[in-house]
């Protein structure tokens, strides 16, 4: 096993092979740029990159995206991706399952995939329009489990505080009510007796029910760790996902059950995370934070609260800051990163405001860290698929503005008071869950939709993100 430091030499190495790579392949006047699509489970990451890559290949729904209103795009086009161990990302299925004659959303994502999409255009500056007439940016996106994500801040914690803060977390509400099983295990076991596979496997079982109930819960609970242990794509019952927090110290005792736990645990961070984490996240560029706001309002403030927790501890080992030369060889850091609050079309257009206001007291912490750091950091309302529209009806003599759509399980357009976003987090005392935001079917005409598919911001967050590479 590769101690810490030659774990990061290696990774730097990895780095500077796979950076020269580009430059042969791509050509020197073409440039790449790495976009982290990342956020919670149900953010709606699947649906954002198929959104985006339909409306940078049809540009037709990009009026604030600037290469496009300025009239410098030319086109775009997939290419083939630069990984190629890694699935590729099907645009074109998730396209059938949104705009087919019976659209429903795109199923969850249970593995990594990934795709570029390559734009040409006419640079903006004068040096480099005199050098390069037409330029191209390759656009690397990569899709993955929202869970996966949650692994990373594993890398900076040993299995024992791993142990504790897991076990804290499990002993409070609503988890306590979820967990009693496993902890009821815990209970009955000693950590220093001989390990034995049986025991491990029960123990791992038990803890891995425990994850899913946390998964299905009504609260919409965000902080799921390990990641594997509900989406293990290709290492289903591989013996590394054969371990779980155990309480108490370390015992002084070879072959005992804690040392086989957190033998695997370390291995699972090795083999898994770290390599995930080098492969995927290393070398980003810009990164966008999907956030489901609303469904967090839905959930009360558990489901709010760790939201939170788990935002925070998911952007912990990212690289944040201004950019140097010395990134090229050591791994690139993100100078821009936006956070984002989507489904923003199952409220009214006028709470969009309030729903970003909302969004910024829940990143502030994060928020703050990053541009402590030196990197960019904006926030916004957005939806990447647009499934209603704001109407104004009249209820007991007075005006409301209401979303009209096909809510989920109805079969007919329906109009809703979708309520007021509140201005800050906090909730009415008594009222565990005063919110309920519905959530929408997609637009039933989006197949002969030539121009792109209806977003909310969509191209905003494009400029943001992009704008620099395309001057």
């Amino acid at each position: 096993m590769r101690v810490p430091i030659f774990n990061d030499l290696y990774d730097a190495g990895s780095r500077l092979l796979g950076r020269a790579g580009d430059l042969v392949s791509g050509g020197i006047l073409e440039q790449d740029v790495r976009l982290g699509v990342t956020g919670l489970r149900r953010a709606g990451k699947t649906v954002f990159v198929t959104s985006l890559v339909d409306n940078l290949l049809k540009a037709g729904r990009l009026p604030f995206l600037d290469v496009v209103s300025s009239g410098r795009f030319q086109a775009s086009r997939l290419r083939p991706q630069p990984d190629a161990q890694v699935p590729r990302f099907e645009v074109e299925q998730r396209l059938a399952e949104l705009t087919g004659p019976a659209p429903h959303w795109p199923t969850e994502t249970r593995g990594i995939s990934q795709l570029r999409l390559s734009m040409r255009y006419r640079p903006n500056a004068m040096l480099k329009r005199t050098v390069q007439p037409v330029a191209t940016l390759n656009l690397d996106i990569v899709d993955y489990p929202g869970e996966w994500l949650l692994d990373l801040p594993l890398l900076h914690q040993s299995f024992a505080e791993w142990s504790a803060l897991t076990l804290e977390l499990a002993g409070r509400a609503p988890r306590d009510e979820l967990s009693v099983s496993w902890r009821g295990w815990l209970a009955t076991i000693d950590t220093a007796a001989p390990a034995e596979e049986e025991q491990a496997r029960r123990g791992a079982a038990l803890f891995t029910d425990y994850l899913h109930a946390c998964r299905r819960s009504d609260n919409l609970l965000s902080l799921i760790q390990p990641g594997r242990f509900v989406e293990p794509g290709d290492m289903a019952n591989a013996p590394l996902l054969t371990f779980c927090p155990l309480p108490g110290e370390r015992p002084r005792v070879r072959g005992s059950l804690w040392a086989l736990m957190e033998d695997r645990y370390e291995a699972y961070k090795t083999n898994v995370v770290r390599r995930f984490f080098a492969d995927h996240f290393a070398r980003l560029d810009r990164q966008i934070v999907l956030i489901d706001v609303l469904g967090a309002l839905n959930s009360g403030p558990a489901g709010m609260a760790d939201m939170k927790r788990a935002l925070e501890l998911s952007l912990e080992p990212f690289r944040h800051g201004s950019s140097s030369w010395l990134d090229w060889l050591l791994g690139r850091k993100i100078d821009r990163v936006l956070f984002a609050a989507t489904k923003a079309d199952h409220v009214a257009s006028h709470q969009h405001n309030s729903l970003r206001h909302l969004l910024d007291r829940l990143v502030s912490d994060a928020r703050a860290g990053i541009r402590f750091e030196g990197a960019q950091v904006e926030t916004m309302a957005i939806a990447a698929l647009k499934s209603t529209e704001t109407v104004v009806t009249e209820h007991e003599g007075r005006q409301l503005r209401c979303v009209r759509g096909v809510p989920l399980g109805r079969d007919r357009p329906t109009v809703l008071f979708p309520g007021e976003i509140p201005e800050d987090a906090d909730f009415p005392p008594g009222q565990e869950r005063p919110y309920n935001f519905m959530a929408f079917q997609p637009p039933a005409d989006l197949a002969r939709e030539a121009r792109g598919l209806p977003h909310i911001r969509l191209d905003q967050a494009m400029q943001f993100l992009l704008g620099d590479y395309l001057e």
